[in-house]
């Protein structure tokens, strides 16, 4: 199995992060990508730079134009104002009432950082677009690999499942797993699975695809009810128009261990029967030991996960979510790799 990587996304390096009111350090480190790096060598998996490393047509197909200039071009604005921390960070955001009352992206970058934003957990540095960037040429070169009929790995940092078409959030820039699905639907699959088992609810993803019945999506996540995004997530959200019943959540409670998570991603699985491809949203923060940890999924867990997603018998285009113990992520890797390889 290949993987890709592009040593440009170690250019990412976000200080900024509050968690509960409390400023700490920002747990999207490049460290994260070493421990992962470090198990696909054991693991004498090959790894590959993208043969695009600049993917902005295939960018294009998920995310409007607006928010790729900002993403690019609004550090050096930022930069330019006295006063201003080394990262974009906003300090407010527009309201649905401002938007209902018809709101526009302001001219300012101070107004931009809050239209292009969801919350504060995605910092924006000076090499931040190069490597969301690089991050998604990674998940376009995985998707022709399963659009070949091979699995792939990509490793993609920073991850992407949170990101809407027109907006960042929790680490997100470029919704890299929508990125691998169009590239699928591009090369010839009628129709497209996307499985999210990340911790976290695959808002972004859930959006982009909330009106289209030729990609069909599946997270699998703690509730929002106690657990981020909090707004969405829920059971009852399917879609929309064309879309309606494509859109499958599967929120779990708080401590959920193996044998409940594993009911929910074969669940997820029999959902995307009849699927011509299958994109995998790697989160690998369902884990018990993680530093945000909800949901409290062991080593054996992703190890059947990944049997799980073997037996569905599609080639996969595997893409990185989130997973932030270092400590333990590179050895959460392996055991799906096991488990998705036989």
């Amino acid at each position: 199995m290949k993987v890709f990587w592009d040593e440009r996304q170690r250019a990412h390096a976000p200080a900024f992060f509050m968690l509960r009111g409390t400023r700490m350090t920002n747990f999207e480190v490049e460290a994260r990508a070493d421990a992962l790096l470090a198990l696909c060598r054991e693991a004498g998996l090959a790894i590959h730079a993208p043969s695009d490393p600049s993917p902005l047509d295939a960018v294009r197909e998920v995310h409007a134009d607006d928010y790729l200039a900002f993403l690019r071009d609004g550090h050096a604005a930022w930069a330019a104002i006295p006063g201003a921390a080394p990262e974009i960070v906003p300090n407010c955001h527009p309201a649905p009432e401002m938007i209902e009352d018809g709101a526009r992206v302001p001219p300012h970058i101070m107004g931009q950082a809050g239209w292009y934003t969801y919350d504060t957990s995605v910092p924006i540095g000076p090499k931040t677009w190069e490597a969301a960037l690089a991050s998604a040429a990674c998940a376009v070169a995985a998707a022709d690999e399963a659009a070949a009929g091979r699995s792939a790995y990509a490793l993609c940092r920073p991850p992407g499942h949170h990101a809407y078409p027109r907006r960042a959030a929790a680490h997100c820039l470029i919704n890299n797993a929508a990125v691998a699905a169009e590239r699928l639907r591009a090369a010839g699959a009628a129709r497209v699975g996307v499985l999210d088992i990340d911790c976290h609810h695959g808002n972004g993803t859930q959006h982009i695809f909330w009106r289209r019945d030729d990609v069909r999506t599946v997270s699998v996540h703690g509730d929002p009810a106690s657990c981020y995004p909090w707004y969405v997530g829920h059971a009852s959200e399917r879609g929309a128009g064309p879309g309606a019943g494509c859109n499958l959540n599967l929120p779990l409670p708080r401590g959920t261990g193996d044998e409940v998570w594993m009911r929910a991603v074969r669940a997820g699985l029999r959902a995307l029967q009849g699927c011509d491809a299958l994109v995998v949203s790697l989160g690998l923060d369902a884990h018990r030991d993680e530093p945000l940890g909800y949901l409290g999924v062991g080593d054996d867990g992703y190890a059947r996960a990944g049997e799980a997603i073997r037996a569905h018998g599609l080639p996969c285009a595997i893409v990185q979510e989130g997973g932030y113990n270092t400590e333990s992520i590179g050895r959460l890797l392996g055991r799906f790799m096991q488990g998705l390889q036989g």
